[in-house]
């Protein structure tokens, strides 16, 4: 005869007992979370990404510190950039500082317990001075001052006037596009030293004639970007919705498209700063840009080189600028491309 099966009544559970700690706030509680992953804007994700590329912070430290030793530089001296440095000897002959070797006090004092030997009429000139007598510490920070402040207003406007170019180019396309871009290809064509040829037939040599030399060549290459975002977005369900719903095209381009295409453009626009100061220093260099006694990078450059037999360090301060300047900028550029489009092994 089988045996009946019986079955055990189920263990009965506690009472639950709720806790205070249990409905705290999950950031007061002791639990590990994703940080990656987190709820975070597009613009801090950018920041994160940013300030974790020891290039990008290094190019950025390094822009910084021009930008600041250019805004302050040339009122550290106490002479201005043309001013032509003398004294009176004890025979009361007035003596100019020329030629004077750069010094640095505080490291002869150390070395050898006595004043530094280039010290003229109380005077100190860390860079030393040129062949007229005029300091180059001065020169060389307003010399950069010159040069940041071309690159940044050509870049702005040319900016302006790329992107919005190249966003009504992609934007209409059919015929208005094509003959847009031979026009461009027309202007992308010529060599930038024939304009600048013909620009100095018409206008006087100086900062004008940079700026205008860069205007007319810098914008072509933020219209192509502007163009490849323009016809990559312009399909999508959004833009179409806007169209069905009777928005203008203006509306469409600067309102819904332009700020979904700025990141490409903010990272041409910080590998362009770059190409036009060296533009600037070319054409300073080759007696087409800024006009002596006022000063650029370029213009330093050449000043040196003129006297590069007789006094070889004179064009060192430049040279150096002028290449912590691209790469800076290019260390930010190349920061600013990864952290606007960021692979999935850095996320």
């Amino acid at each position: 005869m089988a045996k009946k099966l019986t079955l055990a009544a189920p263990a009965q559970q506690a009472a639950y007992e709720p806790r205070k700690e249990d409905f705290a706030f999950l950031r007061a509680r002791d639990i590990e979370t994703d940080q990656n992953f987190a709820s975070q804007g597009y613009w801090k994700g950018v920041l994160l990404h940013f300030f974790k590329n020891r290039r990008a912070v290094i190019g950025l430290i390094i822009v910084s510190l021009i930008i600041f030793f250019a805004v302050v530089g040339p009122m550290m001296s106490g002479f201005g950039y043309r001013d032509i440095v003398q004294t009176r000897n004890e025979n009361n002959k007035r003596v100019v500082a020329k030629g004077i070797s750069p010094q640095i006090p505080w490291l002869q004092r150390l070395l050898t317990g006595e004043e530094p030997s280039g010290a003229f009429g109380g005077y100190t000139f860390l860079f030393g001075t040129d062949d007229l007598g005029r300091d180059l510490w001065t020169r060389t920070w307003y010399g950069a001052r010159v040069s940041l402040l071309i690159a940044f207003i050509t870049i702005i406007i040319d900016m302006i006037i790329g992107m919005s170019y190249g966003l009504i180019s992609g934007y209409f396309g059919g015929m208005a596009d094509n003959i847009m871009q031979r026009f461009v290809e027309i202007a992308n064509s010529v060599p930038r030293l024939v304009i600048v040829s013909v620009l100095a037939i018409f206008m006087p040599k100086g900062m004008g004639l940079v700026i205008v030399a860069l205007l007319l060549t810098e914008w072509i290459g933020m219209s192509k970007i502007a163009r490849a975002e323009m016809l990559k977005i312009k399909e999508q369900e959004y833009v179409l919705a806007s169209r069905t719903l009777g928005a203008r095209h203006s509306h469409i381009i600067f309102r819904e498209i332009l700020p979904n295409t700025i990141g490409p453009i903010i990272t041409q626009v910080m590998f362009s700063i770059p190409t036009a100061i060296f533009t600037e220093a070319f054409l300073s260099f080759v007696g087409v840009g800024i006009v002596l006694p006022q000063c650029s990078v370029g213009t330093l450059i050449e000043d040196g080189f003129n006297n590069i037999t007789t006094l070889p360090y004179q064009i060192l301060p430049p040279i150096v600028v002028l290449a912590l300047l691209m790469l800076g900028f290019n260390f930010i550029g190349d920061g600013l491309r990864e952290a606007l489009a960021p692979k999935i092994e850095d996320m």
